[in-house]
């Protein structure tokens, strides 16, 4: 599976970066890790005619402290994260759930802009050419069919990023970055809930950062993550479970999804009470319950929709007992 031809830029500079970004707009893709991207160009996933190289730009690693938090360049690479003492002192579920992807190799050119955009992923879409063919293509890529809902007008394929369910819980931002302006969304805001156009970023932007507010670093969490092999894999299921203590009780209670829906999801509806010091049985079962219900896992993978969902809530449950066990 050869590369289509296309043109390579290499901007040392984000103006630079930019600027040529709004000259190709929407002929372009972004480079930045590539462990994803280049994979799918050889299954003619993309074709871009012109690939932007970012890894030579200054201004977009690192990982600082600021007054409103920690602030993470989006070219930062996963492994930077998972070692980084200031975030495992901060937002230790951050550093959790980047450890969990892929393998160190990957985790050492895999960087955190590219896992917040990261493509969705179905069954039917991450095929070789020659297969997708003999299907009849899909909505997100070449025809007009879902083969996991078919005759529905929407496409379906999963979101699979590890980072974004840790940063929904500690209530993230992303910076973006145009030729003409600079804005800044939550993270929750960031994705569109749909599988072939899944994230609000125009063809002429970039994501530059990413912002952890000081509001989220009394939290706890855990990331588990169910895939096929230990290592490697995609997420089938994903679920970051986050508490934040008061005086030793429960203050407050996070859940987020990945690999389940179109998006990476909060899950609504927990109302955990001040005065619990821990979550018993029953508890954290109920908030397994709510998870899983919030889960919409489709046939985009090898595993059951059923069986995803139920790790969902056995997860969730199995974090929740582990978070708040003991004072």
């Amino acid at each position: 599976m050869s590369l289509s031809e296309f043109t390579l830029l290499r901007p040392r500079e984000l103006a630079e970066a930019l600027g040529m970004l709004e000259a190709h707009a929407g002929a372009a893709r972004i480079l930045a890790g590539g462990t994803d991207l280049l994979p799918s160009m050889r299954q003619k996933l993309f074709e871009p005619a012109y690939l932007l190289d970012l890894r030579r730009l200054t201004g977009l690693t690192g990982i600082r402290e600021t007054d409103e938090g920690i602030e993470i360049g989006a070219l930062t690479t996963l492994s930077e994260i998972e070692h980084s003492s200031l975030v495992q002192e901060r937002c230790p579920l951050l550093a959790d759930a980047a450890r969990t992807v892929a393998s160190p190799v990957i985790r050492n050119m895999a960087t955190v802009g590219g896992n917040i955009c990261l493509d969705t992923r179905c069954l039917w879409y991450n095929q070789s050419f020659a297969w997708r063919k003999s299907c009849g293509f899909c909505i997100k890529k070449d025809g007009d069919l879902c083969h996991v809902a078919p005759g529905g007008a929407k496409c379906w394929a999963t979101f699979s990023g590890d980072t974004p369910p840790a940063l929904l819980c500690l209530e993230a931002q992303v910076g973006i970055s145009s030729a003409s302006e600079t804005r800044r969304v939550p993270i929750g805001e960031f994705y569109t809930g749909e599988g072939d156009n899944y994230r609000k970023l125009r063809s002429n932007e970039l994501l530059t950062k990413v912002i952890l507010p000081r509001s989220s670093w009394g939290y706890r969490g855990i990331y588990s993550k169910l895939r096929i092999r230990g290592s490697i894999d995609y997420p089938l299921a994903g679920v970051a479970v986050a508490i934040k203590r008061s005086n030793h009780y429960i203050e407050d209670v996070k859940i987020a999804l990945t690999a389940v829906f179109p998006a990476p999801v909060l899950v609504a509806g927990l109302d955990p009470s001040p005065s619990n010091v821990n979550l018993d049985e029953l508890a954290a079962d109920y908030a397994g319950q709510l998870a899983a219900r919030a889960a919409k896992p489709l046939t985009t993978s090898a595993l059951t929709p059923e069986y995803r969902r139920e790790m969902v809530r056995v997860f969730t449950k199995r974090a929740l007992l582990a978070l708040t066990a003991g004072p």
